[in-house]
Parts: C-alpha cells; structure tokens; sequence
C-alpha cells in the first residue's frame, strides 16, 4: 500500500508543479525509482514498519514525519543540488510532503475503519461505560477503550465542575454531582474509576455515592502501579470491599519496626495463614538476617515460601521452612533451638469458631498447647520478644474458639508476669480482617458470581474489619513498642452491619437486592440463623479505660490475669484431659480459667462438671 502511495505522492507533486495531470514518462519514472528506494531505506532504518497499524497514535505520526524529513534530505540533495534533466527541482520538497499527508491518513484511515468494524462485530454484546475522573489517567484509558469493541465510552463524570459541560476528544464531561440523572439519560451500564491518586476515603465516598444506582463500577489501581503513565483495560479491578471498609493506612514507623527485625533472626508461627503470611511478606520487606516459617500444611507452607522465594532474589535473608505443628513440644524445642530466633511471632491458630466448636479437643490443643510450648521455648532460649496474635473473640468468649484464645492470652500474660529472663512478651488483639481465610467477603462474592442467594446468619451482626496489610503492620509495631506483659488492642474504626456489607457487594457487581421493595432484584439476601458460638457484636475490651500509645492506631489495654503458680495447675489439667480425649472435662477446666466464656448456644459443654471456678481475689492484673 505505502509503494503506492510513493508513486501517487510522486504523480501528484509532478502535477501540482507542472500544473497538468499528464507527465513525460522519463523524468516521472526517474522520480518514482529514487522516491521508492529511498523511503523504504528511510523507513526501514526508522523502524516505521515494526508499527502495528490498530494502535496508530500520535507517537506514530511523529515518527512517520521525521522519517519523511530524512526522505527530504535525500530528494533535496539529489534533485535540486545534483539535478536531474526533466525533474523540477522543488519536486525534492514537495513529494515528502505529500507523501507524509498521505501516509498519515492512509494509517488513521486504516486505524479507525478497524475499530469501527470491532464495533459492529461486538454490536450485540456492547456495554455503555462512564468513565469517572476527566484526568490525564481518564484520557488515557478512554484511548485504551477504542481497542475494546465491547466497550463504548458514553461520557465522562467528574467533581471538577468548571469542567462540565465540555468535551474530550469529541466526548462531553458531566457533572459528578448529577450523576444519578446522567446514569439512567445515557443508559450507563458500567463506570470506570479513573483516580488513581484519590486517598482511599475520597473512593469510598464516591463509591458509596454511585452503588446506589444498577451499574458495576470498576477502578483503576494506586498511581503507585502505574507506571510512565501507561493505563490499560487489564489495569482496571473490581472495586474491593476494602473501598467501602478499608482507611487510608498510617504509614508504618520504619525505625521502630527496624530495631525488632532488621538483621534479627525472626520466627513466624502459622506462616501459611492470612495474618502469617502477610507478617512474613511484611518482615521480609524489613531485611531481617533469616526468616523461619513454621507451619503445619504442606500446601499453606509452599505456597508463602514459593512467593517468599521470588521477592527475596538478591536481598540475603536466609529462608527457612519448617514443617512443623506449633502444639508438638517436642518438634518446637528442636526447631527453637535449631534456629535460635530473636523475635518470635506466635500466629498459628485454629480461627474457624465452627469448625472448632465441632472439634474442641483439636481446637484447644492446637491453641492453648502451642502457645505454651512456644512461649516456654522462647523464654528458656532468651527469644528477645515474643508477641502473640490474638482476636476480639477472646473478649468476653461465646465460642471454644475465643475461649481458647483468651486461654492463651492468660499464658501470655503469666509468663510475662513472672518471667525473670530477657524475653519480653506482648499480645496484640484486633478483629476480623477482610479477605482472610474464612473471611464473609469471598463467600459473599462466590455466592454473587452464581446468581445467589446471598446468605448471612443474622441481619443485625455486626464486625469489625480491617485490611490483612494494615493489621500486619500493626501488629509488627506494637510487638516493638512492647514493655513487657501488654495486651496491645488495634483500632478497628467503626463495625459494620454484614447486611449492609452484602448489599454493597451486590450493587457493586452491577446486580440489584431482591427483597419486598423490589421483588424483580437479580440476588436475594436470606437469613440462616446464628452458628453455633457467633456473636452478634465483637468486642476489643474486656477492661474499662484503655491508654493511648505512640502510636494512632495501637492502645494498650488494662486487664486481669492469674498468677502463674494457679495457671499452671489448670494447664497441668487441661493437659490430661485432652490426652484422654474427653471435651466435657477438658472444656470444664477452661470454664474455669476463662469465668467470662459464656456459651450462645446449647451445646455439649453446657453440661460441663463442675471445676471451682477463680474468686476475684484470685486475680491480680496487668
């Protein structure tokens, strides 16, 4: 095609200076020889053909015009300095003009005539969609748009107003305050978020504003993740749970969290969960000297060890997977001595309140005998901190799996209390975390993606919710700002009725709630009772008047603890009773230890025999 357009662009400069359109043959042919080899040498070098013709943008334009000045050069040289009889010399300035008017129409031509043909194939499956943001990160998407025949931009929103009302490339910019009323005029059936440098409050409000109406709503990432400003579809995610939840993140302090992890040898327990492996992505970031994973599944400890593996390439910290269950004695005594680590972070847990409640004697070994071999270890060896990961369901327990972890608290907190050696113990609490192992969010997703129903066990539960990296971060600081005996409480921000949670996940995924106000909605929501052990409500506090710390987030509780002497025996107990299998007694003992586990359901430990439970006076505090 460009052959032919060399010899058109030559016919033409012939008769725009002869002024007819019939040229004598000899000179004419001479023009097109030269004109030929010259710009496909021209084009060659400038790698003109290694463009791909759908993506023709100004970039490809400019490219074509510098090749044709270089073509200039030649025919100047050769036609007006040299001279060739018959050839008028302008025709060496004229013919690459031409010829790059020409060839730059030919390319845009050919470009638009692509995507108007990918419309028409995509016609019967097309989508209207909005683009909310008007910026350098909205234009750049709209051009990425035109390559998607599925995809037609209707218009812009933006807050901006001294933008409304005009156009980008031929598309109109609408006021972001209207946007109900635009939605439903132009049919919108999808918005992309293009604010990529928005604070994560600012989305949240945006999307809260926009999930009201039926569209799917998409987004583009951080502006830390987009790179020299190239925005493409792939780009574009669904928008999380955390826009709705999560807060814009205190940034961590690097000093502080340095002096508990860098070139310290650091242990993790249950480093394959959601709050370990976060932790040992967290830590790894830190330049501790070696990283010990320890973790009783095989696939939950590949898994973070294969990621673990990829991101430390170069950055000389020794990795060290131990396939290991934490509540073995004997197998966390070879692996604390093997190791000899510096600080230690006790996640491994059984968290899943019903799959514990089924299996109590699993449940509590698994909790309570890990975190007292772990901690015993850590002291006997002079571990510098030791800080155990611990949930709001420890407070006030209706569950054996928050009885069982405010039964680790207590062990936590003992050894604290009584310890002489070197080993500064802490406890860090917080709530549930989004997208964790277990998590509501991807059963509520899973449940959306088939057409629901959406199920929750009550419409008045309520949570609180953090994102995975923000509680890690949490948690390595305040293990560092730790004394000794605290227990360190997160702030979680504000519950959250999961109802409304579910609602919000529907509309964001572009469906409507079916309920009595809308009976023709897409996904219904339906009640299935309370599990047994849920609580309707979490709390943070078992202690009045928590105090503040260094830090926004972190406060420090004030709470009862036994005396070791007294915790030792009921351990010593407990211990029998889970060797000789039987959860009755075994959860007698920790009704004894923990007088505030109060069952929300009939279940076997209501009948429990009877363990003198501990008198006030046998209390003493932290």
């Amino acid at each position: 095609m460009d052959a032919v357009i060399v010899v058109a662009s030559a016919w033409l400069s012939f008769s725009i200076r002869m002024g007819q359109w019939s040229q004598s043959e000899r000179p004419f042919l001479i023009v097109v020889i030269v004109a030929l080899l010259s710009w496909f040498s021209v084009a060659w070098a400038a790698g003109i053909y290694r463009a791909i013709i759908r993506s023709t943008g100004g970039r490809t334009i400019a490219d074509i015009a510098v090749a044709c000045l270089m073509l200039s050069l030649l025919m100047i040289g050769i036609f007006m300095f040299v001279g060739i009889e018959g050839v008028p010399r302008t025709i060496g300035v004229l013919q690459p003009m031409i010829l790059l008017l020409l060839l730059a129409t030919s390319r845009v031509f050919i470009r638009y005539a692509l995507v108007d043909v990918l419309h028409l194939v995509h016609r019967g499956r097309q989508q209207r969609v909005a683009i909310y943001g008007a910026g350098r990160a909205g234009q750049q998407l709209a051009l990425a748009l035109r390559h998607e025949g599925h995809l037609v931009l209707n218009c812009y929103i933006d807050d901006d107003i001294s933008l409304a009302g005009s156009r980008i490339d031929g598309v109109p910019v609408l006021d972001g305050r209207n946007a109900g009323i635009f939605i439903g005029e132009f049919g919108i059936d999808e918005i992309l978020l293009a604010l990529p440098s928005a604070t994560r409050g600012r989305r949240r409000e945006i999307v809260e504003r926009l999930q009201k109406y039926p569209v799917r709503v998409r987004s583009l990432p951080s502006i830390g993740n987009i790179i020299d400003g190239e925005v493409s579809i792939r780009d574009l995610k669904e928008i999380r749970v955390e826009d709705l939840l999560g807060r814009d993140p205190v940034p961590p302090d690097e000093q502080l969290l340095g002096g508990a992890i860098a070139g310290k040898n650091v242990l993790v327990s249950g480093a394959g969960g959601s709050i370990g492996s976060e932790l040992c992505r967290q830590l790894l970031a830190r330049g501790p000297r070696s990283l010990v994973l320890v973790e009783q599944s095989e696939f939950a400890l590949y898994t973070i060890l294969s990621e673990l593996e990829e991101s430390c390439v170069g950055a000389g910290v020794s990795l060290v997977p131990e396939l290991v269950n934490a509540a073995d004695a004997a197998a966390i005594r070879r692996v604390m001595e093997r190791h000899r680590p510096q600080t230690v972070f006790h996640a491994a847990a059984y968290k899943h309140v019903p799959l514990v409640e089924a299996n109590p004697i699993s449940g509590l070994r698994n909790n309570i005998m890990s975190t007292l071999y772990c901690c015993t270890e850590a002291e006997r060896l002079g571990v510098s901190r030791f800080i155990l990961v611990s949930t709001d369901k420890a407070v006030r327990p209706t569950n054996i799996m928050g009885a069982s972890k405010r039964f680790c608290e207590l062990i936590v907190q003992g050894r604290a209390n009584e310890t002489q050696g070197d080993t500064i113990f802490s406890i860090v609490r917080f709530g549930n975390v989004l997208s964790s192992s277990g998590s509501v969010v991807p059963r509520f997703q899973a449940q959306i993606n088939v057409g629901g129903p959406v199920t929750l066990t009550h419409a008045e539960v309520t949570r609180y919710f953090m994102t995975i990296p923000e509680a890690a971060q949490l948690v390595m600081q305040a293990g560092a700002m730790a004394k000794g005996g605290e227990v360190f409480v997160l702030d979680m921000g504000q519950p959250v009725r999961i109802i409304d949670l579910a609602r919000s996940m529907i509309r964001l995924s572009g469906c409507t709630v079916r309920d009595d106000d809308n009976p023709d909605g897409d996904i219904s929501i339906e009640e299935i009772g309370l599990r047994p052990g849920e609580k309707m409500y979490e709390e943070l506090l078992i202690g009045e008047n928590p105090q503040p710390t260094d830090h926004s987030r972190i406060m420090q509780a004030h709470e009862e603890l036994i005396a070791w002497p007294e915790l030792k025996a009921f351990i010593g107990q407990l211990s029998r009773e889970l060797d000789a299998g039987d959860p009755k007694e075994a959860m007698a003992v920790v009704r004894a230890v923990v007088p505030d586990y109060t069952p929300s359901t009939s279940s076997a430990d209501d009948k429990m025999i009877a363990v003198t439970p501990r008198t006030k006076s046998g209390f003493g505090t932290i």
